[in-house]
Formats: C-alpha cells, structure tokens, sequence
C-alpha cells in the first residue's frame, strides 16, 4: 500500500433534494432457522446524508447492515450500490466498493502505532521504509481533509477513547470509503467527545461521504442526522425526514406504542446507611491502581449513580461490592457489618447479607446461556431450602416462578424450558433484574442496566429501579449513559481513572458539567 486512497472531498455539500440515492436495498429477507430477521425490507439512502437506522433489540438492523457488509448473504432481494447491482459475499467485497463499518467494540490492536493500524490487513509492501513513510504522508494528508487529526505515530493503548475511534473512522476512508457504517457508536464517549464525533460526521457529509448510524439513542437521531429509518420486528415500518419527525413518534413506531420519556419520581425519602465504603483502593497484577481511595454512604430509599466513561474504575468497584473481588486495602460496611480486607466475603455471602446484584455483562455474569430460562431465574440463590425437593430442585416450582416473574417483568418469551441463549439481549436483561429485584433486597447494585437494551424495555427497568427507591431500598446505578444517570438518580457521583473527582445533587447536575468530571477536570 504506497498511498493510502483518497476521497476526494467537496468544499461544500449538495442539497439533499438534489442528490441520488447512493446505496438501495430491495426486499431483503434473511432467516436463521425458524428466526425470520429480516422480512422484505427495502431502504433508499442518498449519497451524502447521514441516514440513522433505529429499531428494538432484535428489530433486524444489525442483520440488515451485517449483509450490507458481507458477514451474511441474504436469503432474497437485492443490492444496488451507486444504481448498480451488486453480490456481497464478503467484507472484502463491500470494502472494495466503497463500503465501511466502525464496529461498536473497535478492532484495533493496542499495542500497534495508528498508522500500523490503518495499514494492517492492506500492507501490500508497506512494511518498506520508503512504502511506509508514502503511507505515513498519505494518512497525514488524509487526517487534515477530514479534520480527524491524529498523531500516525502514536500508541493505541495511550489515546483517549474518542481518538480510537478517529482511527476507526480513517482505517475506513483510507480505504476509500463512500459509504460509513458507524454501529452505536457514542457508547463508550463523553459527552464532549460525542459533540466532536457529531462535527466529524457533518464534516464527512460535507464533503461527500454518506453516512449510517446505527443507535438506540433518539437525541443523538434528532441532532445529526438528515433522515431515520425506523424498523419493527424485521420489518422496515418507516422513512422518515428527521427534521419532520419527533423523538416521540419515532419511539412509538420502534415499540409499537406510546413510550413515556419522563421518569414519574417523588422526592426521596431518604433512612438510614446501609452501604458505607471508606478509603477503598485496588492494584492489578500489573501495577495499575484501579480504585484510588473510593468513599461513599448509600442510604435507604436512595438511587446513588455513578458516572464515568468506561475503564475508569466503576467495574472494578461493582466487583469488589459484591464480593467478587476481594478487598485490598480499605472499608466496607454492609448493614452495620464492617468487612475489610481480613475478612474476604464471596458473592453468595453478599447475597445473603441483603445485597442483590445485577452485573454489568449479563452474558458472562448474570445468566449461563445454555441454561433455560427457569435455571437462570434462580441462578444465585438455587442454594435455598426455598427451590428444593427432598436433595434435588423443585423444577415444577421454579417454572411456576419463572412464569410468575417472567410476567410481572415482561420477559418475552415466557417460556421455562427456552435456553437464555435464544433471548433477545433486552429480554436477558430483563430476566436478571426480574431475579435480583424480586429477591427482595435491601440493598440493589446495578450495572448498565440498559446496555444494548432497547427504548421499550429501558422504559420498564427504570420504572422497576425508581419503584425499588420508593420501596426503602438503596440503588447504586453505575451507567455510562449520562441521560439515564441525571434522569435516576438523587446524587451523581463521578469518576475519573479510579478516584472520585466530584459529587452533586440531582438538581446541581447538567450535562456540561458532569461531562467535564467526566473527562478529568475537577471543579
């Protein structure tokens, strides 16, 4: 790769109303097994917009853009790519004719320099002194048409998680990119770095590209974007004009109802401290210091949120609550009862002790995939007297619970025997709140409880988690949602690599302030 490729941008965009569609998809069916994922969908998005996809978890828009992308091959229907048709059989194949994806989770490689990043995969002789310095002036002159500056030299593992993504974004254009995939991808940035990422997408559609945004985050639609498919159940049910529409009525055609934004809440009725963590410190294996002097109270009848870009500490910090992570060096008190690092408890203990805990990655801690449903509605607690028959569990009484819970939650589908692996990520998650809410806890720990869930069913956890408050007991709400944070919770906490760098109430908080807590600007 002597020079990386070069979209050659426009000094200033088309109307939209003069410009043709750049990509179509005609009645694309695909089907896994019984799953019908896509049901003749069609989609027009014309070159040089930013066109947002939004839909359920399960609504068919990432198997829609994984065929676009080549990982899948549908079953009918046809793509038409700039007015041509065309077979995409495979990443290679979409790349070539102009087509890029940025991934939710980026496909980097830390310990590689950006350049060697961008040109992983497309070498072809780069690896030359004299082909690698082309390719570093080519990545240089690239950066500066796009306004996505980049130091090519530096490490993946010392950038800020905005300016990964910037490598993301030029990995594609280098590869000639028309047409920009961009799979939620505000989901790890500051508030801050999603307004920059947002002037980069308005740069790239000014200067020809077109972009699609795949997000579950109807702000983010209504400010960047010129048009927003909305899909339902596999099917494309609306194409609408952002500047038309409403956050309201796009919610109602993804969910098929009204959805209510507001979170009905009284006032706290705060008691006493049940969670009290006192100078709390944890240094991995490597040397790193994770947790950095961690105090906090929780208190009865209290959402406690904790806000943070991801990898600041907050994971670590849910781990060693519940007792997965045994403490090092510091306090914690759990109902009056003092646990320090002499006194290891495990997760069943915690549990025990009136602590119920929904952890942040539902897949790997919270449910066993290949379990059923009934199996995963007792996980943590199947050592109860309460779930047994004489030396085995009652399976007739768990299914009865399941069902009951299932219900109560709305877990679809309700079913005792369906293995947890064929729910819908929104439907997993709900099944883990129905388990650890209906324990009846004093205390709730809560980890992203809306990660990768969709607008009906965070609508129903946040109701759940406010009737948890009302009910006397203590939330603690780790999210990297902002929104969900300021909307929950009665005291915002923020984080900033493993400390504690600011506190406020609910009615002292605003975005633009949290947001710099965020980033590391104490106040």
């Amino acid at each position: 790769m002597d020079k990386i490729k070069q979209n050659k941008g426009r000094e200033k965009s088309l109307p939209l109303d003069s410009r043709k569609n750049i990509l179509e998809l005609k009645n694309i069916t695909k089907r896994f097994g019984p799953v019908l994922a896509n049901d003749n969908v069609s989609l027009e998005v014309l070159e040089g917009s930013i066109h947002g996809i939004v839909g359920e978890n399960g609504a068919g828009k990432s198997t829609l853009m994984s065929i676009l992308f080549g990982f899948y091959q549908s079953d009918t229907g046809s793509i038409l790519v700039s007015n041509k048709k065309e077979k995409i059989h495979s990443s290679q194949k979409a790349i070539s004719l102009g087509i890029g994806m940025v991934h939710q989770h980026f496909m980097l490689v830390p310990t590689f320099t950006v350049l060697e990043n961008i040109i992983l995969g497309n070498e072809q002789g780069s690896l030359l002194s004299s082909n690698l310095s082309n390719a570093r002036d080519s990545l240089v002159e690239l950066s500066n048409n796009y306004g996505l500056e980049v130091n090519p030299d530096e490490l993946i593992q010392n950038l800020p998680v905005g300016m990964q993504q910037r490598v993301e974004i030029l990995k594609s254009l280098s590869r000639g990119a028309k047409i920009l995939v961009l799979d939620e991808p505000t989901g790890v940035l500051t508030p801050q770095e999603t307004d920059a990422l947002f002037d980069i997408l308005r740069s790239l559609k000014n200067q020809g590209v077109t972009v699609i945004l795949i997000t579950h985050k109807l702000r983010e639609i209504m400010a960047v974007t010129d048009y927003v498919s909305v899909m339902r159940n596999g099917k494309m049910v609306s194409n609408l004009i952002t500047s038309k529409t409403s956050t309201s009525e796009i919610a109602e055609l993804m969910v098929g109802r009204k959805v209510l934004f507001t979170i009905d809440k009284k006032p706290p009725n705060v008691g006493e401290t049940l969670l009290s963590v006192k100078n709390l410190n944890l240094t991995k294996d490597d040397g790193h210091q994770v947790l950095k002097n961690i105090s906090f109270d929780l208190k009865a009848g209290e959402i406690l949120g904790i806000a943070g870009v991801a990898g600041n500490g907050q994971s670590e910090l849910l781990d060693t609550l519940s007792g997965i992570i045994p403490i090092q060096e510091g306090n914690i008190t759990i109902l009056n009862q003092d646990i320090n690092s002499d006194e290891h408890i495990n997760p069943k203990d915690v549990r025990k002790s009136g602590i119920a805990h929904v952890p942040e990655d539902r897949q790997s801690r919270g449910i066993v995939l290949s379990f059923q449903n009934r199996e995963n509605s007792i996980l943590g607690y199947h050592y109860s007297n309460e779930w047994k028959k004489g030396i085995f569990l009652d399976g007739s009484k768990i299914s009865s619970y399941l069902e009951r819970i299932s219900k109560k939650f709305d877990v679809r589908p309700n079913n005792p025997f369906l293995k947890s692996a064929n729910l819908s990520g929104g439907n997993q998650q709900k099944l883990v709140l129905a388990r650890e809410i209906d324990s009846k806890p004093k205390i709730l720990l809560v980890g992203q409880p809306t990660r990768g869930v969709d607008i009906g069913a965070i609508e129903y956890i946040h109701k759940h988690l406010v009737e948890m408050r009302e009910n006397g007991v203590a939330v603690l709400l780790i999210s990297v949602e902002l929104d969900e944070i300021m909307s929950l919770s009665d005291r915002i906490i923020v984080m900033n690599n493993g400390e504690i760098v600011g506190e406020l109430s609910s009615k002292e908080s605003d975005e633009k302030k949290i947001g710099l807590m965020m980033a590391g600007i104490k106040n």
